[in-house]
């Protein structure tokens, strides 16, 4: 296809790891939005694209096909409304909000607006998760008996002022990590009969917890943390298990055991799939994801609000009213 054109806004870490990966492929960068002029300008002068200071500017352009979100997830909904209003297709970084409150002004604006609005999470967009999805789906595990899933990184090492670990931007490992085994388990088994969740809160944040998520026969143990080094995912069966031993939110293999001996399936989870698949969707006129659908998103949101119930996590701009 023709080059699909973006305007960026935001030119941080995760700016930068989409660019350096989509531009691999039939995408441009033709404008940049940041409100630190010096360095949106870098940004542009990289890969080739027009900096802005002035949101309005950057999207309205008449050469921009779609909008990427890439700014802290306190800031997603103000962008998305206003991109979306401007008449453009919104890609935003996950997670799109910080409540169902703020998912369901998202999915509302698309709705007012007829306009393109998905959340940006790769592995949704990966053959290998959706492989993994018809394994189980398909039945060739038997009846799901229990799923684990581990998703650390030591985050608590970062710099103090990274985005991570500061309350005002609402830090911490449920919604930057605890996001994608949430995820998972939804997109393979839909919405849990029960959610009970468990975990420690530091400075304003929670830097680990244990969620267990109870349907039909079966658990799902998500252990989430900030403070250690682990990810991987097994899902067993009464006929077999399925596991991505590492890494599993970014896989490169799934792994099927079952009674007619070892399966793997090797494919990418890449940001160029993501926006490819995307700028599809949107050339083809959807007005929703097929991949992750806005049922997804609100649903999954559903399941962190109520983690952060029980854990009685608040972030400041909420005691404010703000």
């Amino acid at each position: 296809m023709n080059n699909f054109r973006w305007a960026y806004i935001g030119s941080g870490n995760i700016a930068e790891s989409t660019a350096r990966d989509i531009l691999h492929g039939a995408h441009s960068i033709v404008s940049v939005y940041g409100r630190n002029e010096e360095k949106v300008r870098a940004f542009a002068q990289k890969y080739g694209a027009q900096s802005f200071t002035d949101f309005e500017s950057a999207v309205s352009r008449a050469d921009v096909d779609g909008v990427y979100i890439a700014t802290p997830h306190t800031s997603h909904v103000d962008y998305a409304v206003r991109a979306m209003r401007l008449g453009k297709p919104v890609l935003c970084e996950k997670p799109v909000g910080v409540s169902v409150q703020d998912v369901d002004t998202l999915i509302n604006t698309a709705k007012e607006e007829n306009i393109y609005f998905c959340e940006a999470m790769w592995t949704w967009f990966s053959d290998v998760a959706l492989t993994v999805k018809n394994w189980v789906q398909s039945g060739e595990i038997g009846s799901v008996k229990e799923v684990v899933i581990n998703y650390a990184f030591p985050g608590v090492l970062m710099p103090k002022n990274s985005r991570v670990l500061m309350p005002e931007t609402a830090g911490g490992a449920l919604l930057d990590i605890g996001i994608y085994p949430i995820t998972y388990c939804y997109n393979l088994f839909g919405y849990p009969k029960d959610i009970r969740c468990r975990g420690r809160l530091k400075n304003g944040i929670d830097i680990s917890e244990t969620v267990t998520l109870q349907y039909d026969g079966f658990y799902c143990t998500l252990h989430m943390s900030l403070c250690t080094l682990k990810e991987n995912c097994i899902i067993k069966g009464t006929k077999g298990t399925v596991s991505l031993p590492a890494f599993f939110h970014m896989a490169s293999k799934a792994v099927l055991k079952h009674e007619n001996g070892r399966q793997v399936f090797k494919g990418k989870t890449d940001y160029l799939t993501e926006f490819t698949r995307a700028a599809q969707e949107i050339r083809a006129g959807r007005k929703e994801s097929a991949y992750i659908p806005f049922a997804a998103t609100r649903n999954c949101m559903l399941i962190l609000d109520e983690c952060r119930r029980q854990l009685g996590l608040v972030y400041p701009f909420e005691k404010q009213g703000v």
